[in-house]
This record gives C-alpha cells, sequence and structure tokens, in this order.
C-alpha cells in the first residue's frame, strides 16, 4: 500500500502553517473512527499524535502507535480506571491529558485520549504542538492549572498581532504564539502576510473546545464526536477528496525506482533515511 506520509510529515513539508479545515476534517474522522474501536474493544490508545496519524495515498487514515496501548480489563472484568504510566520518551508528553501526566489515586480512562485528540487538531491546524518546548515542570503545571491550547487564527489572536509574520517559534502554549515581528519579505518587497491570518468555523473550535476540557467527564466520547456538527462539511468519501485536499503531496515511492547499479541512487536512497527522526516512527 503506498503512503503520502504521516500527518506530522505533511505538516513539516508542506503545511508548516497548519492544513485546511475541511483536510483536518477527514484526518480527525478518521482518527476518532479508530479510537471508537480501540475503546469499544477496551483499550486505551495514550498516543494520539500527528506522527502516528499515517495517510495512504487512496485516503484512508490509519492510526499507529499502538505500543502504547494499554488493556482496561482485568480478569474478565473491564476497570473504571488505570493508573499505568506510558513508557515513552519525554517527546511525548505534550499530548498526554491532565490526569495522565498528575499520575494519583484517580487515574484516567479512554477519555485521556479524546484530549489528545484536541491537541493532535490544534498540532495539525496551527502546524506545531502546544507546549512543545516548554519545560516539563511548566507544562504539566499550565495543564493542571486549566490552560487549555486553542486553534490560532483571526479570533484567538489580537487584532494589532495580525498586522505582523510572527516568529514560528513553535514554543507557544498554544493559546498565545509568540508574535514578535520579523522583516519577511515577498518577492515584491511587500510585508509578507501573517500565516494565521484565516478563520476557523465555530463548530471546529468547539470540537477542539470539546476535546480539551481539563475534566474527562466533560469530554464526549470518540462515538459522541463522530456525530459533532464540525464533521457536516464532509461530503465527499476520503478516498476522492482527501488526496485533493492535500495537493500538492505525493505518495511515497517505493525502491522500485532504485536501480541496483547505480550507485547514486543508492547513496541517495542511504543519505536519506539517515535523516530520518526514528522516534516519529513508533508503530
Amino acid at each position: 500500500m503506498a503512503y503520502i506520509g504521516s500527518a506530522k510529515d505533511l505538516i513539516c513539508t508542506h503545511f508548516m502553517d497548519g492544513m485546511s479545515e475541511l483536510a483536518m476534517a477527514y484526518i480527525l474522522q478518521g482518527i476518532l473512527k479508530a479510537l471508537d474501536y480501540i475503546h469499544h474493544m477496551g483499550y486505551v490508545h495514550r498516543s494520539v499524535k500527528a506522527s502516528h496519524v499515517l495517510i495512504s495515498a487512496d485516503g484512508k487514515v490509519y492510526l499507529s502507535g499502538l505500543r502504547s496501548n494499554l488493556s482496561m480489563i482485568r480478569h474478565g472484568q473491564r476497570l473504571k480506571v488505570v493508573h499505568d504510566f506510558p513508557k515513552f520518551s519525554i517527546k511525548g508528553l505534550p499530548w498526554l491529558s491532565p490526569e495522565v501526566l498528575q499520575q494519583n489515586l484517580q487515574g484516567y480512562d479512554a477519555k485521556s485520549d479524546i484530549y489528545s485528540v484536541g491537541i493532535t487538531a490544534c498540532e495539525l491546524a496551527n502546524g506545531h504542538v502546544p507546549f512543545k518546548d516548554m519545560p516539563v515542570t511548566q507544562m504539566l503545571l499550565e495543564k493542571l492549572n486549566g490552560t487549555v491550547p486553542c486553534l490560532l487564527d483571526t479570533t484567538t489572536i489580537p487584532p494589532e498581532e495580525l498586522t505582523t509574520k510572527p516568529l514560528r517559534s513553535g514554543a507557544s502554549m498554544g493559546f498565545m504564539e509568540n508574535t514578535a515581528a520579523n522583516n519577511a519579505k515577498t518577492s515584491n518587497g511587500d510585508a509578507a502576510p501573517h500565516p494565521y491570518l484565516r478563520t476557523f468555523s465555530p463548530s471546529f473550535h468547539h470540537f477542539v473546545e470539546q476535546c480539551l476540557h481539563r475534566n474527562p467527564e466533560l469530554r464526549p466520547s470518540a462515538s459522541a464526536l463522530l456525530n459533532h456538527s464540525f464533521f457536516k462539511q464532509i461530503k465527499r468519501r476520503p478516498s476522492e477528496a482527501l488526496p485533493e485536499l492535500l495537493y500538492p503531496v505525493t505518495p511515497m515511492t517505493s525502491f522500485e525506482g532504485l536501480q541496483a547499479q547505480d550507485p547514486s541512487s543508492i547513496s541517495g536512497a542511504e543519505s536519506n533515511l539517515e535523516q530520518l527522526k526514528l522516534d516519529d516512527w513508533e508503530f
């Protein structure tokens, strides 16, 4: 099966300031369908993020990162909460819910994955994950104190800050981007437009807010979110719409184009493999 890459690959190479809302609707719908099945089978995913969302050339969305799955079934009984902390690198912490991070007796359940969906939505929309470069202790305090990341657009960024193009540090908490102005110019000498001079729909904002409730009991389930008004904009099958919405992204080619007798082709492939960030490819 041919893939066009992970969602993180796409925002790193083609959509540095975020994807279109309709493309994200298809991707988030695919994520929720996968989570709905995983939760129905009694598991918590615990590692929902853009690098674990794989998109095929025919517009199908797959959720990887299954090594972090945790069963909520013990001795034939489904537990109400679990307490195990995911064992992976510190890079995965920005996506985790407050209840997973605080590690108290109250534990967490499948609703923790819904919080991660909200963080992933911000990641796809803004071009970077909230809390990315924040010290771990500060990130934990921000989440426990109720700091809620959001989509960056004309409704969340002050008008005066939209008149200048911000430095894309990626270090913001998600609700306030670093907006120090630079001297970016277009080819004709005009000031470059602000990358977040766009307006997402109220239903998309509401979708993210629902996912990122501090109280997990107030977050909808994956099956409930699939009926959210945000997804009413989807009119065509993903196989018809998503590849078109992700243009000019093209499928990843296989090695069939490499000829063994061509040393330059082989060395080029080796060079590309060496540049892969293995931390982002967790299955």
